[in-house]
């Protein structure tokens, strides 16, 4: 499709050039009437900033938002395979005779959420690791070679934005990005986002005899992942504090990835606070329903558990 693009381009810039031609319209004259704008852009308090800390915002928000998905998604599955594992081969017989099944459960999601955070943070090193020597080895050489395949032009346009700072601009604006906060903010949406989900994977894991019974209980738990990153890449790049943007980072089965995205840009810190308090409260419910049905599920065999047992198991008391 991009190739059939470039050649209809352009096709219609010939054919436009050849019929302004028989209008008798100086090609010459257009070329020299049009003119390039370069908007300086300031903040509020009057220093001038770089056109590209939007791009910079938008870069760390769907990075961070995306990792969450993805470790939430991982680590969750991990927990119910684990349950099945244990399920299947009878070994939670033997362990539920020692330990509550909440215990057990929450004993599965801290340890699998440990895990994910430990890998996390592995992988944050050795990128810093790699862009250091990357940056300290390469960068001579590399600004070298790409000097010497420009033009005159652009070799001078690029002396002249390194003469004005541009580059140092952009680390200053980067710099400039609440870090500290999406980090922190990272670090709860992360536990809180997992323990959720892990919660569910874990019920619907004690739930089924195999994995492949697990499918009709999966598409309730993943939708709402994959609407936050639809939300996030959808709208939070175009009006990250718009009305839908707002509503799906209060939400608490979609906040941990919307908000992570609407942060770089700036939120007032009630809408951090009532996201945050709401996404504890589904996190509380959530773990107590899933637990009524891990504590029923686990010593349950050879049947096929529908919605409706479901709900059965959750109203059981004692």
């Amino acid at each position: 499709m991009s190739v059939i693009s470039d050649l209809e381009n352009k096709v219609e810039a010939k054919l436009i050039n050849l019929k302004l031609n028989q209008f008798g319209i100086d090609l010459e004259k257009i070329k020299a009437s049009k003119i390039a704008t370069d908007i300086k852009m300031y903040n509020f308090s009057g220093e001038e900033s770089s056109k590209l800390i939007n791009g910079l915002k938008i870069g760390v928000g769907l990075i961070a938002g995306y990792m969450l998905m993805m470790f939430v998604m991982i680590y969750g599955t991990s927990v119910m395979r684990s349950v099945i594992e244990e399920k299947t081969s009878r070994i939670i017989e033997i362990i539920v005779s020692s330990v509550k099944p909440f215990q057990l459960m929450l004993g599965k999601i801290i340890g699998n959420a440990s895990a994910g955070l430990l890998q996390f943070f592995i992988w944050g090193i050795i990128l810093l690791i790699i862009g250091f020597i990357s940056s300290s080895v390469f960068g001579v050489s590399m600004t070298e070679v790409q000097a010497s395949k420009l033009s005159p032009e652009q070799l001078a346009a690029m002396k002249e934005a390194a003469g004005n700072g541009a580059i140092e601009k952009v680390v200053q604006e980067f710099f400039r990005l609440p870090l500290v906060t999406i980090f922190v903010l990272f670090i709860f949406y992360f536990l809180g986002g997992f323990f959720l989900y892990s919660s569910l994977f874990a019920a619907v894991g004690a739930a089924v005899d195999s994995e492949t019974d697990t499918q009709q209980f999966m598409l309730p738990i993943m939708f709402p992942l994959i609407l936050g990153v639809y939300v996030g890449f959808a709208t939070v790049i175009n009006d990250p504090h718009g009305p839908i943007s707002t509503l799906f980072s209060m939400i608490p089965l979609t906040s941990p990835i919307v908000m992570l995205m609407r942060v770089p840009f700036g939120v007032p810190w009630y809408e951090i606070a009532i996201s945050m308090a709401l996404l504890l409260v589904t996190f509380v419910f959530m773990v107590w329903m899933a637990a009524k049905i891990y504590r029923v599920g686990i010593l349950m065999y050879g049947k096929k558990p529908t919605y409706k047992d479901l709900y059965k198991w959750i109203k059981y008391k004692g």
